[in-house]
Parts: structure tokens; sequence; C-alpha cells
């Protein structure tokens, strides 16, 4: 396996009780390598270029980004508070996940210990989204003629209506989002296909609805790469989750895509996705538990 991670991922500075974990990325680092993951498997990202956003985003919105000209309504749809290092940051961000899906047509998986970007529109960002990352790298494998067709199987708990936004009229991008109706964002979007759970949904309901949205979308569209956001928030305890998945569950969800992407000799790219639990140690377990069904494959 392959990681993409950048110390910048966490170095953010954000207001007092500020509802994003901005430590989780560090932290998880640390906890990867105590199970056994050797330091040679991180990959430092390169920042993705200002003509790579412009393949999913308009230019306006790019340019104002990047040269600080966004207007107040804009930054506090973000998210986060405008600065410098907030650019530097995303751009890294938005690079580990394109070199990510690059690198696993050679190593088979990869991960970028950051990105899941999938409330960002191509004209806004949105819910601590600011430009969209799996599919700009959906875009850009296909741009470059390294896939023909990209699978973006999105199990945030929120609905990836970004995601669904910015590829609706790109036929070779097939968009698929399991999560919960009830939650986040009220207005939703049309993904190729949308898997909409209701609140309180259980391990065997969830596990169930996944095995069926990955083998139909594989059968269906044969993809050349899977892109997979691996949101945390399915969780039972996380803050802004509503599905009552347990620990356990999140382990089967990740190892059966991961194992499934294997057995059909798929190359699979993840990113972390959501996550909120105040409590930073328990909030890292889930997130880990990815890595640990890396380990387990």
């Amino acid at each position: 396996m392959q990681l993409y991670y950048h110390p910048l991922y966490s170095d953010l500075t954000l207001p007092e009780r500020h509802r994003f974990p901005i430590q989780k990325y560090q932290l998880l680092k640390t906890e990867i390598k105590s199970l056994g993951v050797l330091a040679s498997a991180f990959q430092e990202p390169k920042k993705a270029t200002a003509s790579q956003l412009a393949l999913c985003h308009n230019q306006r919105y790019i340019n104002d980004f990047l040269n600080g000209t966004l207007g107040d309504k804009a930054i506090k749809k973000m998210g986060f508070p405008y600065s410098q290092q907030l650019v530097e940051r995303t751009l890294l961000s938005i690079g580990g996940s394109i070199q990510a899906a690059e690198a696993a047509f050679s190593h088979d998986l990869t991960f970028n210990l950051s990105g899941g970007y999938h409330h960002s529109h191509s004209d806004f960002g949105s819910g601590f989204c600011i430009f969209n990352d799996l599919a700009i790298a959906a875009a850009h494998l296909i741009n470059t003629e390294q896939a023909d067709t990209v699978l973006i199987f999105d199990c945030d708990v929120h609905q990836g209506d970004g995601t669904a936004q910015i590829t609706k009229n790109h036929d070779q991008i097939i968009t698929c989002s399991i999560h919960c109706d009830q939650n986040f964002p009220r207005n939703k979007q049309q993904s190729t296909y949308d898997f909409a759970l209701p609140a309180k949904t259980t391990d065997a309901e969830y596990l169930a609805t996944l095995r069926q949205a990955l083998g139909f979308c594989v059968r269906i569209h044969n993809p050349d790469i899977i892109l997979y956001n691996a949101g945390a928030d399915i969780y039972t305890k996380d803050e802004l989750g509503l599905l009552n998945v347990s620990l356990n569950g999140v382990y089967k969800r990740d190892l059966f895509v991961l194992n499934f992407c294997k057995q059909h000799q798929i190359p699979l790219m993840c990113a972390l996705g959501g996550g909120y639990q105040c409590n930073l140690t328990k909030l890292i377990n889930v997130h880990k538990q990815l890595f640990k069904a890396a380990i387990d494959l």
C-alpha cells in the first residue's frame, strides 16, 4: 500500500471550539505507524495546479480562493476562516488525492490521509469542502487517458452532493452515494446512484446495501479504478452521523470494499472523509478501521 500525507493537513489555525477536528490527520498517521506500516510507505504530495482544479471548478471561484477575494458569505459557507495557510493545505490535500489515484494503478491500493471533500460544488465550497478532490482526481485520470471509467464510491454519512453536481454531465465518471437521508445537505443532488438510508440504520441493513451497491456499480460499469470516500461518520457515536453502525460495522464495511477490489483486480484509492467526535482518540479509532482492514487483507 502507499499513503499520501503532509504535515500541513493538520496545520491549520482554527477558532477555539471550531467543529472540524483538524488534528485528526497527524494523530492518525501516528496510529497507522503503530499498526506496523513502515515510514517508507508514506509519500508527501505535491500541490494541485490551478489547471487541475479547473477540470471541475469555475475559474472565477478558483481565482477568488487562490487570490483571497472570496466574499464573506462564501467563506462562511465554506466553513473555514480564510488564510494563506488554508490555501496551501487545500492544494496539498487535493494534490494528495490526485497522486494517490494515479499511484493506485501501480500499487493496487492507495490512501490519501485527507480528502473526501464531496460537498464542494463547481462554483462554491460548502461543509468544510473547498475543492472536490475525488471529482478532480477522476477527471484528471480521464483527461490524461489513464482511465476510461472511474467510479466514485461515497460512503460518508452525508450525501456527496457536490460530486453529483460537478459530474452530472460527465458520462465517464460514475457516482454512487450511500448516505443518511435525514442528514446534511437538506437539498440533495442526483448522483448516478443514491442509496438513502433512514436514521438509526444498523450494521446488517447498512452492509447489505453496501454489498448490493458496489456489486451493481462494478457489474454495470466495469470501472478502471474506484475512488472510495471512507467516511468515519457512519459510526453510531459520531456527533453528526445519525446512523447506528457499530465500530465493527465500520471495519466490515472497509474490509468488504478493499477485499472486493482486490478480488476483482480493480485499483482502489481511499480518502478519509468525515468523522466528528470531540474525543479525538475515539475518532481516530474509527478512521483506523480502514487501515486495520488493509493490513488484514
